[in-house]
């Protein structure tokens, strides 16, 4: 980080990143992973594949993909958004107090 960034619990900064882990690991164990165990167990145990796997993240017409998708869709709008307002904003000259806060420095005033 740059000294004049101002430090923010690993949760604020990570939680975009970490939904969008999320839904990827839980997409890829509904749509590939728990079908072939499911198949493998019922060969097994039976003998033979007689019913096929039915995702769990479709139920519900799909609703948990759709929350998702809204989820992640505004973070990362929202994220776009907060670097452009970074980017045009030019930074406020700050100091560092003991206890590691960042205060804004009050422009003065030449004394004449």
């Amino acid at each position: 980080m740059s000294g004049s960034t101002v430090h923010e619990d690993w949760m604020n900064r990570k939680w975009r990143p970490a939904m969008g882990w999320t839904y990827m690991f839980i997409c890829i164990l509904d749509f590939a992973v728990f079908p072939i165990l499911w198949s493998i167990t019922q060969a097994a145990y039976s003998g033979t594949v007689s019913t096929q796997w039915d995702p769990i993240t479709l139920k519900g017409a799909g609703l948990f993909h759709m929350a998702m998708g809204a989820i992640l869709g505004i973070a990362a709008w929202s994220r776009g958004q907060e670097k452009i307002m970074n980017a045009t904003t030019v930074p406020a000259q700050t100091v560092v107090t003991p206890t590691g806060l960042r205060k804004p420095v009050q422009p003065t005033e030449p004394e004449l």
